[in-house]
This record gives structure tokens, C-alpha cells and sequence, in this order.
């Protein structure tokens, strides 16, 4: 058994998209080991119950607390707004952090105007967690959310900066514009990918957050004040379990990575 500084940090999502917060942790944090599980076989989660995504998400959690990682990162909005509690319930003691908490707060700490849009999946914006999270914060900032549904299909077919893209955020943006919000949070873990896109639609005085960044922000911080933050430096280990390889995992996988995926292993969970 390793001692705790030395442990991964553990990160999981419904599917493919988490892996844009193993980017931004392997750039924030680039001598910690990552363990990331996606649940390639039973995604999308948006259209399964309540009860269906807490179990799924339960069975993850306990996976990769097996694994022994020293901290639980939900890279995955979908669960982040539904499963949070469970997830903390099951790590006991593990700091267990999530994408909407950290978008949020960054959100509320960067505007200017009061005003913040959302852009995300629709069942994340139907779930309303953004807004709540960011009222938590600060009860008068004004949170206009849009739902973006063709975002995701458009970056895992990889037009990044194709016209079809572009004319797709001009019209889903037009209603959150108008509204003159002075940030935007990126509420998908698609979307960083086309984070430059939607810069150029926004306009450059428009503060985009990327709870991706975010994220790795706060993992990094909250590893820091636990002492926990690996004093190796050494090569990281970097290892990805899926629950199915789709033939197209790989590419897709190591374009939202940035990089190789090397050790890629399929487990099952459940029955």
C-alpha cells in the first residue's frame, strides 16, 4: 500500500467527454498518477432515472476507491448534478469534487455584470444545477442557461472549427447574448474542445469558464491544503478503464486527451 500522497486521483464520467478534466489535471498537475473510469457501455446517462444514475454511479465510485485514490473527481455533469451526495457517502474520508461546484464558483468569482450564462447538455440544464449552485454562492447574480444539444455530436465527429459548428453556436448563443451576460460557463465536458469557437462568437471580452480548468484548479488546491499532493517526479502513471470499447474510443478518446491512451483496460460493473 502506497501512502496517500502517492495515490491516484480517481476520475469518472457517464462516457468519453471526462477525459478534457484528465487534460486539464495533466497539465495542473503533471506528477499525479490518474486513474479514469468511463462508462462506455451504459451512456448516455441523461435519459435514465434518478435512482439508475445514483446506482450507476455508486458502482463506479466504489471501483476506483478500490484502486485506492486519494481523491474522487465527477467529471461528469450529468452524475455531478444528480449522484453528488452518494458519491460523497461512499468515499467517506476522500475529498470528492465535481465539475458543476468548481464551474460554478468560478463563475460567481470572475463576474463582473451579474449576469452568467450556462450552456450545457439539456437534461444538465433541466436538472438546474448550475443556476442553484451559483445562487448558493450568490443569490443576485442573474443565470441565463441554454441548452446545446448538437454540441456533443459535432465534437466527437471532430469539427471543431467547421462552419456547421459555428453557425450552430451563433443561433444556440443568440438568446443567452442578448441578456448581456459578461461569462459563460462551459457546462459539457465536450465543449472545451470548441472553447476557441465560441470565444470568436462570444467576442473577446466575453469570460468563458471552463469547468474542465476549473476543476483541475480545485483538485490542485484541495490536494495542497490535505497535503496530499504527490512529491514524486517522476513519470506519472495514467491508466483508463472503460466498461466498452466502441470502435471509434481511441481516436475520439485521445483527441479530447491531447495525447496517446496507453493503458486502456474494459471491466464490467453490476450484473
Amino acid at each position: 500500500m502506497s501512502t496517500a500522497d502517492r495515490r491516484p486521483i480517481g476520475v469518472f464520467d457517464s462516457g468519453i467527454g471526462g477525459l478534457t478534466v484528465v487534460r486539464a489535471l495533466m497539465d495542473r498537475l503533471p506528477f499525479e498518477d490518474i486513474v479514469y473510469f468511463g462508462d462506455s457501455a451504459r451512456v448516455p446517462y441523461g435519459v435514465k432515472s434518478v435512482a439508475t444514475i445514483e446506482d450507476f454511479t455508486r458502482q463506479i465510485a466504489e471501483f476506483l476507491l478500490q484502486r485506492e485514490v486519494k481523491a474522487l473527481i465527477i467529471a461528469c455533469n450529468t452524475m455531478a448534478a444528480v449522484a453528488v451526495e452518494v458519491v460523497k457517502q461512499v468515499a467517506g474520508e476522500v475529498p470528492v469534487l465535481d465539475v458543476i461546484d468548481a464551474g460554478a464558483r468560478a463563475a460567481a468569482r470572475v463576474t463582473h455584470s451579474g449576469a452568467i450564462g450556462v450552456i450545457a447538455t439539456p437534461t444538465t440544464v433541466n436538472s438546474n444545477a448550475y443556476a442553484r449552485a451559483i445562487h448558493h454562492l450568490d443569490p443576485d447574480v442573474r443565470v441565463y442557461s441554454q441548452a446545446c444539444p448538437l454540441f456533443v455530436p459535432l465534437v466527437e465527429e471532430g469539427w471543431l472549427d467547421h462552419p456547421v459548428t459555428r453557425l450552430t453556436a451563433e443561433e444556440y448563443l443568440k438568446s443567452v447574448l442578448v441578456e448581456d451576460v459578461d461569462t459563460l460557463v462551459l457546462g459539457c465536458t465536450h465543449y472545451p474542445l470548441i472553447k476557441p469557437l465560441l470565444q470568436q462568437v462570444c467576442g473577446d471580452e466575453m469570460t468563458i469558464v471552463d469547468s474542465a480548468v476549473t476543476t483541475a484548479e480545485a483538485t490542485a488546491r484541495r490536494l495542497s491544503e490535505l497535503g496530499l499532493l504527490n512529491p514524486q517526479r517522476e513519470m506519472p502513471n495514467y491508466h483508463y478503464y472503460v466498461t466498452d470499447i466502441p470502435l471509434r474510443f481511441q481516436s475520439i478518446g485521445e483527441r479530447f486527451l491531447g495525447r496517446s491512451i496507453r493503458q486502456l483496460e474494459m471491466v464490467r460493473l453490476g450484473n
